[in-house]
Protein backbone atom coordinates (compact mmCIF):
# COMPACT_ATOMS: atom_id res chain seq x y z
CA UNK A 1 0.00 0.00 0.00
CA UNK A 2 0.83 3.57 -0.78
CA UNK A 3 -0.06 6.70 1.16
CA UNK A 4 -0.78 9.76 0.03
CA UNK A 5 -0.79 13.43 0.95
CA UNK A 6 -2.32 16.99 0.45
CA UNK A 7 -2.19 19.88 2.17
CA UNK A 8 -5.80 21.45 1.54
CA UNK A 9 -7.47 23.23 4.76
CA UNK A 10 -10.32 25.29 3.39
CA UNK A 11 -11.45 22.16 1.11
CA UNK A 12 -14.40 20.34 1.11
CA UNK A 13 -13.46 17.11 -0.48
CA UNK A 14 -10.24 15.94 -2.14
CA UNK A 15 -9.83 13.08 -4.40
CA UNK A 16 -6.97 11.63 -5.80
CA UNK A 17 -6.44 10.36 -9.66
CA UNK A 18 -3.86 7.66 -10.30
CA UNK A 19 -3.27 7.30 -13.76
CA UNK A 20 -5.35 4.49 -15.37
CA UNK A 21 -6.99 3.69 -12.27
CA UNK A 22 -10.20 5.21 -10.37
CA UNK A 23 -10.41 8.55 -8.08
CA UNK A 24 -10.04 7.69 -4.72
CA UNK A 25 -11.76 9.88 -2.25
CA UNK A 26 -9.53 11.40 0.38
CA UNK A 27 -9.97 11.25 4.54
CA UNK A 28 -9.48 14.99 6.18
CA UNK A 29 -7.61 15.34 9.19
CA UNK A 30 -8.05 18.42 11.86
CA UNK A 31 -4.74 20.07 10.65
CA UNK A 32 -6.18 20.27 7.19
CA UNK A 33 -4.17 17.54 5.84
CA UNK A 34 -6.09 14.72 3.77
CA UNK A 35 -4.72 11.29 3.35
CA UNK A 36 -5.34 8.27 1.22
CA UNK A 37 -3.73 4.95 1.24
CA UNK A 38 -4.21 2.77 -2.03
CA UNK A 39 -2.39 -0.27 -3.93
CA UNK A 40 0.35 0.38 -6.09
CA UNK A 41 -1.03 1.36 -9.52
CA UNK A 42 0.99 3.37 -11.29
CA UNK A 43 3.70 6.64 -10.31
CA UNK A 44 1.86 9.25 -12.06
CA UNK A 45 -0.97 10.78 -10.00
CA UNK A 46 -2.87 14.37 -9.50
CA UNK A 47 -5.82 15.48 -6.99
CA UNK A 48 -9.36 16.87 -7.36
CA UNK A 49 -9.89 19.56 -5.29
CA UNK A 50 -13.65 19.92 -3.87
CA UNK A 51 -16.32 19.21 -6.91
CA UNK A 52 -13.61 20.68 -9.31
CA UNK A 53 -12.68 17.65 -12.17
CA UNK A 54 -9.72 19.69 -12.81
CA UNK A 55 -6.87 17.17 -11.78
CA UNK A 56 -4.12 19.59 -10.64
CA UNK A 57 -0.61 18.41 -9.58
CA UNK A 58 1.21 17.55 -6.29
CA UNK A 59 2.13 21.08 -4.13
CA UNK A 60 4.98 19.00 -3.10
CA UNK A 61 5.44 17.11 -6.28
CA UNK A 62 8.94 15.76 -6.24
CA UNK A 63 8.86 15.19 -10.33
CA UNK A 64 6.69 16.76 -13.58
CA UNK A 65 8.23 14.81 -16.20
CA UNK A 66 5.49 16.67 -18.42
CA UNK A 67 5.42 19.80 -16.85
CA UNK A 68 4.34 22.02 -14.66
CA UNK A 69 0.97 21.07 -15.97
CA UNK A 70 0.52 17.81 -16.13
CA UNK A 71 -0.01 14.74 -13.22
CA UNK A 72 2.72 14.38 -10.92
CA UNK A 73 4.96 11.31 -10.41
CA UNK A 74 6.03 9.43 -7.53
CA UNK A 75 9.36 9.75 -7.24
CA UNK A 76 11.61 7.18 -4.53
CA UNK A 77 15.14 8.84 -3.31
CA UNK A 78 16.31 5.47 -1.98
CA UNK A 79 16.71 4.26 -5.19
CA UNK A 80 19.78 6.58 -6.70
CA UNK A 81 23.12 4.49 -6.30
CA UNK A 82 25.36 7.76 -4.42
CA UNK A 83 28.85 7.17 -4.88
CA UNK A 84 30.25 9.98 -2.46
CA UNK A 85 29.53 7.92 0.55
CA UNK A 86 33.25 9.31 1.08
CA UNK A 87 32.29 12.89 0.69
CA UNK A 88 33.14 15.23 3.64
CA UNK A 89 31.78 18.62 2.61
CA UNK A 90 32.89 21.96 1.63
CA UNK A 91 32.82 24.84 3.81
CA UNK A 92 32.25 28.61 2.77
CA UNK A 93 34.99 30.44 4.71
CA UNK A 94 37.97 30.19 2.17
CA UNK A 95 36.00 28.68 -0.73
CA UNK A 96 36.06 29.90 -4.24
CA UNK A 97 32.02 29.89 -5.61
CA UNK A 98 31.80 29.59 -9.64
CA UNK A 99 27.67 30.22 -10.73
CA UNK A 100 26.46 28.98 -13.18
CA UNK A 101 23.45 28.52 -15.43
CA UNK A 102 22.46 24.79 -16.91
CA UNK A 103 20.44 25.42 -19.50
CA UNK A 104 23.37 28.24 -20.85
CA UNK A 105 26.74 26.21 -19.61
CA UNK A 106 26.47 23.58 -22.31
CA UNK A 107 25.12 23.59 -26.22
CA UNK A 108 22.51 20.89 -24.44
CA UNK A 109 22.08 22.38 -21.43
CA UNK A 110 21.36 19.39 -19.42
CA UNK A 111 22.88 18.27 -16.29
CA UNK A 112 24.85 15.73 -17.87
CA UNK A 113 26.03 17.53 -20.32
CA UNK A 114 27.23 20.69 -17.64
CA UNK A 115 29.18 17.23 -15.79
CA UNK A 116 31.25 17.33 -18.87
CA UNK A 117 32.67 20.42 -17.92
CA UNK A 118 33.76 20.02 -14.37
CA UNK A 119 37.21 18.78 -15.02
CA UNK A 120 37.54 23.04 -16.43
CA UNK A 121 36.05 24.11 -12.96
CA UNK A 122 38.60 21.88 -11.30
CA UNK A 123 41.42 23.21 -13.18
CA UNK A 124 39.97 26.41 -12.69
CA UNK A 125 40.33 26.04 -8.96
CA UNK A 126 37.13 27.05 -7.69
CA UNK A 127 35.40 24.85 -4.82
CA UNK A 128 31.78 25.43 -5.06
CA UNK A 129 29.17 25.75 -8.25
CA UNK A 130 26.96 27.52 -7.35
CA UNK A 131 23.76 26.50 -10.12
CA UNK A 132 20.78 29.33 -10.62
CA UNK A 133 17.39 27.59 -10.08
CA UNK A 134 16.63 24.42 -11.18
CA UNK A 135 13.61 23.42 -9.98
CA UNK A 136 10.26 23.08 -12.47
CA UNK A 137 9.24 25.93 -14.26
CA UNK A 138 6.28 26.09 -17.37
CA UNK A 139 8.82 25.98 -21.10
CA UNK A 140 11.95 24.76 -21.71
CA UNK A 141 14.06 27.61 -20.75
CA UNK A 142 13.95 30.60 -18.33
CA UNK A 143 16.60 32.26 -15.98
CA UNK A 144 14.88 29.72 -13.12
CA UNK A 145 13.27 32.31 -10.94
CA UNK A 146 9.77 31.58 -12.26
CA UNK A 147 9.70 28.28 -10.72
CA UNK A 148 6.57 26.64 -9.26
CA UNK A 149 7.30 23.54 -7.85
CA UNK A 150 9.55 23.74 -5.20
CA UNK A 151 10.52 20.22 -4.64
CA UNK A 152 10.91 18.82 -8.69
CA UNK A 153 13.77 19.47 -10.47
CA UNK A 154 12.99 20.78 -14.08
CA UNK A 155 12.58 18.11 -16.41
CA UNK A 156 14.30 19.33 -20.05
CA UNK A 157 17.49 19.42 -17.44
CA UNK A 158 17.35 16.12 -16.58
CA UNK A 159 14.76 15.88 -13.59
CA UNK A 160 15.14 14.61 -10.47
CA UNK A 161 18.20 11.73 -11.58
CA UNK A 162 19.82 14.32 -13.74
CA UNK A 163 20.43 16.60 -10.54
CA UNK A 164 21.59 13.65 -8.28
CA UNK A 165 24.20 12.60 -11.20
CA UNK A 166 25.55 16.28 -11.32
CA UNK A 167 26.07 16.45 -7.56
CA UNK A 168 27.37 13.43 -7.37
CA UNK A 169 30.09 13.65 -10.09
CA UNK A 170 30.79 17.28 -9.21
CA UNK A 171 31.67 15.41 -5.31
CA UNK A 172 33.53 12.89 -6.71
CA UNK A 173 35.76 15.69 -8.54
CA UNK A 174 36.07 17.80 -5.10
CA UNK A 175 33.80 20.27 -5.94
CA UNK A 176 30.68 21.29 -3.36
CA UNK A 177 27.57 22.32 -5.12
CA UNK A 178 25.00 25.40 -3.93
CA UNK A 179 21.79 25.53 -4.83
CA UNK A 180 19.99 29.16 -5.55
CA UNK A 181 15.98 28.27 -4.58
CA UNK A 182 13.65 31.02 -4.48
CA UNK A 183 11.04 31.08 -1.99
CA UNK A 184 9.51 34.77 -2.13
CA UNK A 185 7.14 34.03 -5.03
CA UNK A 186 5.75 31.94 -7.17
CA UNK A 187 6.47 31.60 -10.96
CA UNK A 188 3.38 33.68 -13.12
CA UNK A 189 2.29 29.62 -15.32
CA UNK A 190 1.61 26.72 -13.52
CA UNK A 191 1.55 27.57 -9.88
CA UNK A 192 -1.25 25.01 -8.79
CA UNK A 193 -0.07 25.24 -4.79
CA UNK A 194 -2.26 28.76 -3.51
CA UNK A 195 -5.68 26.73 -5.28
CA UNK A 196 -4.76 23.96 -2.16
CA UNK A 197 -4.24 26.59 0.61
CA UNK A 198 -3.74 30.09 1.83
CA UNK A 199 0.23 29.93 0.32
CA UNK A 200 0.32 33.69 -0.82
CA UNK A 201 -0.29 37.22 1.57
CA UNK A 202 -2.42 39.66 0.75
CA UNK A 203 0.79 41.90 0.29
CA UNK A 204 2.94 41.88 -3.19
CA UNK A 205 6.35 42.20 -4.00
CA UNK A 206 7.85 42.71 -7.44
CA UNK A 207 7.07 39.51 -8.66
CA UNK A 208 3.97 38.78 -7.42
CA UNK A 209 1.84 38.53 -4.35
CA UNK A 210 3.83 37.26 -1.41
CA UNK A 211 4.29 34.50 0.60
CA UNK A 212 2.21 33.70 3.50
CA UNK A 213 4.78 33.55 6.63
CA UNK A 214 2.80 35.15 9.19
CA UNK A 215 -1.20 34.99 7.98
CA UNK A 216 -3.36 32.24 9.67
CA UNK A 217 -2.53 28.63 8.18
CA UNK A 218 1.47 29.90 7.92
CA UNK A 219 2.69 27.15 10.25
CA UNK A 220 1.95 24.74 7.19
CA UNK A 221 3.34 27.67 4.91
CA UNK A 222 6.55 27.84 6.54
CA UNK A 223 6.75 24.24 7.07
CA UNK A 224 6.56 23.91 3.39
CA UNK A 225 9.15 25.62 2.99
CA UNK A 226 11.51 24.47 5.36
CA UNK A 227 11.18 20.84 4.44
CA UNK A 228 11.94 21.90 0.77
CA UNK A 229 15.31 23.01 1.79
CA UNK A 230 16.10 20.04 4.11
CA UNK A 231 14.74 18.19 0.97
CA UNK A 232 18.01 19.88 -1.41
CA UNK A 233 20.26 19.51 1.10
CA UNK A 234 19.41 15.79 2.45
CA UNK A 235 18.20 13.86 -0.47
CA UNK A 236 20.26 15.49 -3.45
CA UNK A 237 22.94 16.27 -1.49
CA UNK A 238 23.86 19.73 -2.25
CA UNK A 239 25.88 21.59 0.13
CA UNK A 240 24.38 24.50 0.67
CA UNK A 241 21.57 27.05 -0.77
CA UNK A 242 21.45 30.56 -1.65
CA UNK A 243 17.72 32.21 -1.08
CA UNK A 244 16.46 34.62 -3.17
CA UNK A 245 15.99 38.29 -2.37
CA UNK A 246 15.60 37.27 1.25
CA UNK A 247 14.07 40.60 1.63
CA UNK A 248 11.34 39.58 0.06
CA UNK A 249 9.95 37.89 2.69
CA UNK A 250 7.33 40.12 4.92
CA UNK A 251 7.59 38.01 8.19
CA UNK A 252 6.80 39.93 11.66
CA UNK A 253 6.59 36.74 13.98
CA UNK A 254 8.94 36.67 16.74
CA UNK A 255 11.10 33.92 15.20
CA UNK A 256 11.87 35.17 11.25
CA UNK A 257 11.34 31.60 8.98
CA UNK A 258 15.16 32.62 8.23
CA UNK A 259 16.34 32.08 11.74
CA UNK A 260 13.92 28.69 11.72
CA UNK A 261 15.60 27.57 8.66
CA UNK A 262 19.01 28.11 9.95
CA UNK A 263 18.31 26.10 12.99
CA UNK A 264 16.96 22.90 11.09
CA UNK A 265 19.86 23.09 8.37
CA UNK A 266 22.01 23.32 11.57
CA UNK A 267 20.93 19.86 12.65
CA UNK A 268 20.90 18.54 9.36
CA UNK A 269 24.38 19.52 9.36
CA UNK A 270 25.01 17.96 12.44
CA UNK A 271 23.19 14.49 11.82
CA UNK A 272 25.10 14.43 8.05
CA UNK A 273 28.19 15.15 9.55
CA UNK A 274 29.23 17.56 6.34
CA UNK A 275 29.00 22.02 6.30
CA UNK A 276 25.71 23.07 4.82
CA UNK A 277 25.72 26.98 4.27
CA UNK A 278 22.73 29.00 3.48
CA UNK A 279 23.23 32.04 1.67
CA UNK A 280 21.20 35.19 1.53
CA UNK A 281 20.48 37.69 -1.31
CA UNK A 282 19.61 40.86 0.61
CA UNK A 283 19.43 44.47 -0.51
CA UNK A 284 18.92 45.85 2.87
CA UNK A 285 22.92 45.52 4.18
CA UNK A 286 20.97 44.26 7.46
CA UNK A 287 23.73 42.36 9.47
CA UNK A 288 21.79 40.28 11.37
CA UNK A 289 21.14 37.71 8.85
CA UNK A 290 24.84 36.71 9.00
CA UNK A 291 25.11 37.48 12.91
CA UNK A 292 25.25 34.18 14.75
CA UNK A 293 22.04 33.27 16.39
CA UNK A 294 23.78 33.23 19.90
CA UNK A 295 24.20 37.12 19.53
CA UNK A 296 21.06 38.14 18.54
CA UNK A 297 21.27 37.49 14.17
CA UNK A 298 19.32 35.14 12.20
CA UNK A 299 22.42 32.44 11.44
CA UNK A 300 23.03 32.49 8.17
CA UNK A 301 26.51 31.97 6.79
CA UNK A 302 26.62 34.58 4.15
CA UNK A 303 24.98 37.19 2.33
CA UNK A 304 25.47 38.87 -1.70
CA UNK A 305 27.29 41.69 -1.42
CA UNK A 306 26.21 43.97 -4.37
CA UNK A 307 28.19 47.07 -2.75
CA UNK A 308 31.36 45.13 -3.26
CA UNK A 309 30.29 44.86 -7.05
CA UNK A 310 29.24 48.19 -7.45
CA UNK A 311 32.12 49.77 -5.89
CA UNK A 312 34.44 47.73 -8.70
CA UNK A 313 32.09 48.27 -11.55
CA UNK A 314 31.91 52.06 -11.16
CA UNK A 315 35.18 52.30 -10.54
CA UNK A 316 36.26 50.35 -13.65
CA UNK A 317 33.87 51.37 -16.22
CA UNK A 318 33.36 54.63 -15.02
CA UNK A 319 29.31 54.15 -15.15
CA UNK A 320 26.55 56.13 -12.44
CA UNK A 321 23.54 55.33 -13.65
CA UNK A 322 20.75 54.54 -10.98
CA UNK A 323 21.87 52.69 -8.36
CA UNK A 324 25.41 53.23 -9.12
CA UNK A 325 25.32 56.59 -8.53
CA UNK A 326 27.00 56.01 -4.85
CA UNK A 327 30.09 54.39 -6.07
CA UNK A 328 32.61 55.10 -8.26
CA UNK A 329 35.56 56.72 -6.41
CA UNK A 330 38.45 54.83 -4.63
CA UNK A 331 36.73 56.18 -1.09
CA UNK A 332 33.82 54.19 -1.61
CA UNK A 333 35.91 50.76 -2.89
CA UNK A 334 38.02 51.36 0.04
CA UNK A 335 34.75 51.88 2.03
CA UNK A 336 34.34 48.18 1.27
CA UNK A 337 37.33 46.44 1.54
CA UNK A 338 37.47 47.60 5.13
CA UNK A 339 34.35 47.41 6.36
CA UNK A 340 32.48 45.57 3.86
CA UNK A 341 28.58 47.35 2.94
CA UNK A 342 29.31 50.86 1.98
CA UNK A 343 25.66 51.83 2.90
CA UNK A 344 26.12 51.30 6.55
CA UNK A 345 23.42 53.89 7.70
CA UNK A 346 24.60 56.00 4.70
CA UNK A 347 22.78 58.32 2.35
CA UNK A 348 21.64 56.59 -0.24
CA UNK A 349 20.68 58.98 -3.42
CA UNK A 350 18.75 56.07 -5.20
CA UNK A 351 16.80 55.04 -2.33
CA UNK A 352 16.83 59.46 -1.63
CA UNK A 353 17.34 57.94 1.97
CA UNK A 354 19.93 56.66 4.39
CA UNK A 355 20.46 52.68 4.37
CA UNK A 356 22.30 49.92 5.61
CA UNK A 357 24.05 49.60 9.24
CA UNK A 358 27.62 48.92 9.90
CA UNK A 359 28.64 45.54 9.99
CA UNK A 360 30.36 44.25 13.51
CA UNK A 361 34.47 44.88 12.88
CA UNK A 362 34.87 41.54 14.13
CA UNK A 363 32.55 39.83 11.84
CA UNK A 364 34.24 37.36 9.50
CA UNK A 365 34.81 38.49 5.16
CA UNK A 366 33.84 35.46 4.42
CA UNK A 367 30.60 35.77 5.32
CA UNK A 368 30.26 38.46 2.19
CA UNK A 369 29.98 36.90 -1.04
CA UNK A 370 31.47 39.21 -3.51
CA UNK A 371 31.75 39.78 -7.58
CA UNK A 372 32.86 41.22 -10.41
CA UNK A 373 29.39 39.61 -12.50
CA UNK A 374 26.57 37.81 -11.54
CA UNK A 375 23.64 36.85 -13.32
CA UNK A 376 22.06 39.70 -12.33
CA UNK A 377 24.62 42.33 -12.96
CA UNK A 378 24.76 41.21 -16.94
CA UNK A 379 21.58 39.96 -17.43
CA UNK A 380 19.83 42.57 -15.89
CA UNK A 381 21.50 45.02 -18.49
CA UNK A 382 19.98 45.95 -21.56
CA UNK A 383 21.51 44.01 -23.71
CA UNK A 384 23.16 41.23 -21.39
CA UNK A 385 26.59 42.22 -22.41
CA UNK A 386 29.34 41.24 -19.97
CA UNK A 387 32.22 43.73 -18.29
CA UNK A 388 34.80 42.75 -20.71
CA UNK A 389 32.47 44.14 -23.76
CA UNK A 390 33.49 47.29 -22.36
CA UNK A 391 36.50 47.40 -20.61
CA UNK A 392 40.14 46.35 -21.87
CA UNK A 393 41.31 42.93 -20.91
CA UNK A 394 43.89 44.73 -18.63
CA UNK A 395 41.67 46.35 -16.53
CA UNK A 396 39.27 43.24 -16.42
CA UNK A 397 42.64 41.66 -15.07
CA UNK A 398 42.80 44.48 -12.65
CA UNK A 399 39.12 44.15 -11.34
CA UNK A 400 39.82 40.10 -10.76
CA UNK A 401 42.70 40.54 -8.74
CA UNK A 402 41.09 43.07 -6.41
CA UNK A 403 37.82 40.40 -6.57
CA UNK A 404 40.59 37.58 -5.95
CA UNK A 405 42.35 39.30 -2.89
CA UNK A 406 39.64 40.91 -1.18
CA UNK A 407 38.93 39.51 2.56
CA UNK A 408 35.61 38.03 0.35
CA UNK A 409 34.02 35.24 -0.59
CA UNK A 410 34.97 35.42 -4.13
CA UNK A 411 32.23 34.43 -6.57
CA UNK A 412 32.80 34.16 -10.48
CA UNK A 413 30.24 34.12 -13.19
CA UNK A 414 30.20 31.42 -15.38
CA UNK A 415 32.73 32.39 -18.79
CA UNK A 416 34.28 35.17 -16.64
CA UNK A 417 37.41 33.30 -16.44
CA UNK A 418 38.20 33.28 -20.06
CA UNK A 419 36.35 36.72 -20.54
CA UNK A 420 33.62 35.05 -22.35
CA UNK A 421 32.27 37.32 -25.62
CA UNK A 422 28.85 36.05 -25.60
CA UNK A 423 26.20 38.09 -23.79
CA UNK A 424 23.72 36.72 -20.78
CA UNK A 425 20.15 38.18 -21.68
CA UNK A 426 16.98 37.85 -20.13
CA UNK A 427 15.45 34.98 -21.85
CA UNK A 428 11.49 33.36 -21.29
CA UNK A 429 10.07 30.69 -23.36
CA UNK A 430 6.48 30.80 -21.72
CA UNK A 431 4.18 29.05 -24.14
CA UNK A 432 0.89 31.51 -23.65
CA UNK A 433 0.81 34.05 -26.39
CA UNK A 434 -0.68 36.71 -23.31
CA UNK A 435 1.92 36.31 -20.93
CA UNK A 436 4.89 36.20 -23.50
CA UNK A 437 3.86 39.73 -24.99
CA UNK A 438 3.42 40.88 -21.78
CA UNK A 439 6.92 39.78 -20.68
CA UNK A 440 8.63 41.21 -23.84
CA UNK A 441 6.90 44.67 -23.54
CA UNK A 442 7.13 45.00 -19.76
CA UNK A 443 10.86 44.28 -20.54
CA UNK A 444 11.16 47.13 -23.29
CA UNK A 445 9.55 49.37 -21.38
CA UNK A 446 11.84 49.55 -17.86
CA UNK A 447 14.81 49.78 -20.22
CA UNK A 448 13.33 52.83 -22.39
CA UNK A 449 12.83 54.52 -18.62
CA UNK A 450 16.29 54.30 -18.92
CA UNK A 451 17.22 55.82 -21.92
CA UNK A 452 17.56 52.30 -23.86
CA UNK A 453 15.78 52.18 -27.67
CA UNK A 454 13.16 49.87 -26.97
CA UNK A 455 14.68 47.98 -30.45
CA UNK A 456 18.11 47.46 -28.95
CA UNK A 457 16.52 45.19 -25.55
CA UNK A 458 15.79 41.52 -26.97
CA UNK A 459 12.43 39.98 -27.32
CA UNK A 460 13.04 37.31 -24.28
CA UNK A 461 10.79 35.03 -25.34
CA UNK A 462 12.75 35.04 -29.50
CA UNK A 463 14.87 31.70 -29.28
CA UNK A 464 17.87 33.49 -30.35
CA UNK A 465 17.89 35.14 -27.07
CA UNK A 466 18.43 32.08 -25.69
CA UNK A 467 20.93 30.83 -27.78
CA UNK A 468 22.97 33.77 -28.22
CA UNK A 469 23.48 33.32 -23.97
CA UNK A 470 25.16 29.99 -24.51
CA UNK A 471 28.64 30.09 -23.51
CA UNK A 472 30.83 29.15 -26.94
CA UNK A 473 33.74 26.88 -25.38
CA UNK A 474 35.11 26.98 -28.23
CA UNK A 475 36.58 30.00 -27.28
CA UNK A 476 39.25 28.37 -25.09
CA UNK A 477 41.17 27.69 -28.20
CA UNK A 478 41.92 31.47 -29.11
CA UNK A 479 44.93 33.04 -27.51
CA UNK A 480 43.02 36.44 -25.76
CA UNK A 481 40.65 33.56 -24.13
CA UNK A 482 42.90 30.92 -23.23
CA UNK A 483 45.71 33.95 -22.01
CA UNK A 484 42.54 35.29 -19.92
CA UNK A 485 41.80 31.82 -18.31
CA UNK A 486 45.42 31.27 -17.79
CA UNK A 487 45.77 34.17 -16.00
CA UNK A 488 42.59 33.09 -13.44
CA UNK A 489 44.10 30.40 -12.88
CA UNK A 490 47.47 31.84 -11.71
CA UNK A 491 45.48 34.27 -9.41
CA UNK A 492 42.70 31.68 -8.11
CA UNK A 493 46.62 29.38 -6.97
CA UNK A 494 47.89 32.35 -5.66
CA UNK A 495 45.21 33.02 -3.65
CA UNK A 496 44.88 29.32 -1.94
CA UNK A 497 48.89 29.18 -1.08
CA UNK A 498 49.30 32.24 0.51
CA UNK A 499 47.27 32.60 3.44
CA UNK A 500 46.97 36.89 3.55
CA UNK A 501 44.99 36.39 0.67
CA UNK A 502 42.43 34.38 2.37
CA UNK A 503 42.12 35.98 5.67
CA UNK A 504 39.02 36.80 6.36
CA UNK A 505 39.49 39.76 8.69
CA UNK A 506 38.46 43.08 7.77
CA UNK A 507 39.90 45.00 10.41
CA UNK A 508 43.24 44.06 9.58
CA UNK A 509 42.68 45.06 5.85
CA UNK A 510 44.52 48.62 5.23
CA UNK A 511 43.97 50.63 1.91
CA UNK A 512 45.26 54.10 0.74
CA UNK A 513 45.02 55.27 -2.57
CA UNK A 514 46.03 58.36 -4.23
CA UNK A 515 45.50 59.64 -7.98
CA UNK A 516 44.20 56.44 -9.51
CA UNK A 517 45.97 53.97 -7.66
CA UNK A 518 45.15 51.66 -4.35
CA UNK A 519 47.12 50.05 -2.19
CA UNK A 520 45.45 47.33 -0.08
CA UNK A 521 47.16 45.82 2.82
CA UNK A 522 46.61 41.98 3.40
CA UNK A 523 49.35 41.20 6.48
CA UNK A 524 52.70 41.06 4.70
CA UNK A 525 50.88 40.61 1.12
CA UNK A 526 50.23 44.41 -0.82
CA UNK A 527 47.98 44.21 -3.79
CA UNK A 528 48.90 47.61 -5.52
CA UNK A 529 46.32 48.32 -8.38
CA UNK A 530 46.81 51.36 -11.25
CA UNK A 531 43.21 52.60 -12.88
CA UNK A 532 44.62 55.28 -14.85
CA UNK A 533 45.77 55.21 -18.70
CA UNK A 534 49.18 56.03 -17.64
CA UNK A 535 51.98 54.43 -16.16
CA UNK A 536 52.95 55.54 -12.32
CA UNK A 537 54.95 55.13 -9.36
CA UNK A 538 53.37 54.29 -6.06
CA UNK A 539 54.76 54.13 -2.91
CA UNK A 540 54.82 51.17 -0.41
CA UNK A 541 54.02 51.07 2.96
CA UNK A 542 57.16 48.66 3.38
CA UNK A 543 59.94 47.20 1.50
CA UNK A 544 59.50 44.89 -1.16
CA UNK A 545 61.12 41.80 -1.25
CA UNK A 546 59.34 39.86 -4.85
CA UNK A 547 56.05 40.11 -7.20
CA UNK A 548 53.96 37.48 -6.67
CA UNK A 549 52.18 37.83 -9.62
CA UNK A 550 51.36 40.77 -12.11
CA UNK A 551 48.66 41.36 -14.67
CA UNK A 552 51.40 42.38 -17.20
CA UNK A 553 54.38 43.29 -18.20
CA UNK A 554 56.62 46.28 -17.30
CA UNK A 555 56.54 46.29 -13.71
CA UNK A 556 59.35 46.87 -11.48
CA UNK A 557 59.97 47.48 -7.54
CA UNK A 558 62.91 49.51 -5.97
CA UNK A 559 63.06 48.83 -2.05
CA UNK A 560 59.39 50.88 -0.63
CA UNK A 561 58.22 51.94 -4.58
CA UNK A 562 56.55 50.42 -7.36
CA UNK A 563 56.77 51.33 -10.85
CA UNK A 564 52.95 49.92 -12.45
CA UNK A 565 52.55 50.26 -16.09
CA UNK A 566 48.48 51.55 -17.25
CA UNK A 567 46.01 49.57 -15.98
CA UNK A 568 47.94 47.32 -14.27
CA UNK A 569 47.57 45.45 -10.71
CA UNK A 570 50.57 43.70 -9.00
CA UNK A 571 50.65 41.38 -5.87
CA UNK A 572 53.38 42.15 -3.93
CA UNK A 573 55.40 39.99 -0.70
CA UNK A 574 56.71 42.62 2.15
Amino acid sequence: MTEFSVWAPDATRVRLRLTGDTDHEMRAAADGWWRVETPDAGLDYSFLLNDDETPLPDPRSPWQPAGVHGPSRRYDHSAFQWSDSSWTGRQLPGSILYELHIGTFTPDGTFDAAIDRLDHLVSLGVDLIELLPVNAFNGEHNWGYDGVCWYAPHEPYGGPDGLKRFVDAAHARGLGVILDVVYNHFGPSGAYAPQFGPYLAEQSNSWGRSVNLDGPHSDEVRRYIIDSVLMWLRDYHVDGLRLDAVHALPDTRAVPLLEELAVAVESLSTHLGRPLSLIAESDLNDPRLITPREAGGFGLHAQWNDDAHHALHTLLTGERQGYYGDFGSLETLSDVLTGGFFHAGTWSSFRNRHHGRPLDSRVPGHRLVAYLQNHDQIGNRATGDRISASLSPALVRVGAVLLLTAPFTPMLFMGEEWAASTPWQFFTSHPEPELATAVALGRRREFASHGWAEGDVPDPQDPETFVRSRLDWAELDKPEHASMLSFYQRLIALRRSTSDLSDPRMHEVSVQHGDQFLVMRRGDTLVVANFAGRGQGVSLPGVARRVLLATGEGVTVMRDRIQLPAETAAIVAL
